[in-house]
């Protein structure tokens, strides 16, 4: 049966998060984030086109996606869906479950600002430095992403998988019943 959804739910998963020692809420006290805002706000400046739209993602939360990225070596569209499957990525990024998440096409245009602006690599200089400070030698690592995928039926005729048997006893030398 299932339980309906508390006030603080979600307050309880995070302190059970912490207590397992969430690396990234360790990450997120140690390094001053805040020190990147005024970088990045000088590199992405920009001029109202008018009245009205979509008011951008805040800077530092969009430069700490790409911080995740790297961290785990994920894509655009998985960073996307990273964040809004996992707690601890919203909790570092400062988003809440009801918050909007950047799509893959805005952290793939946020990320190809900062390129053309060729400041990137100074922003993840900084960040290693704070790290270094920190005496933190970080390690990449990966997410793996389970896809699933239908794989067609085998069709072949019994004369084929004989054969088929008959290659593999000659490579490994062993009977293939």
């Amino acid at each position: 049966m299932s339980k309906q959804k508390g006030f603080f739910t979600e307050d309880l998963r995070l302190s059970e998060l912490s207590q397992h020692g969430d690396p990234l809420q360790k990450l997120n006290a140690m390094i001053p984030w805040e020190n990147f805002r005024h970088k990045l706000n000088r590199i992405l400046k920009k001029e109202a086109k008018g009245p009205g739209g979509r008011p951008p993602f805040d800077y530092v939360m969009m430069f700490k996606i790409l911080v995740l990225q790297r961290i785990y070596n994920l894509s655009d569209s998985q960073m996307q869906y990273q964040i809004m499957d996992r707690l601890s990525f919203m909790r570092f990024l400062g988003l809440n479950l009801d918050d909007k998440v950047p799509d893959e096409k805005t952290i793939w245009h946020f990320r190809e600002e900062l390129v053309e602006s060729k400041k990137l690599d100074l922003l993840f200089e900084q960040f290693r430095n704070y790290l270094i400070k920190e005496g933190i030698l970080l390690e990449s690592g990966t997410i793996v992403d389970a896809s699933f995928v239908e794989v067609p039926k085998q069709r072949n005729n019994k004369d084929e998988i004989k054969k088929s048997k008959e290659a593999k006893f000659l490579k490994t030398g062993q009977i293939i019943n």
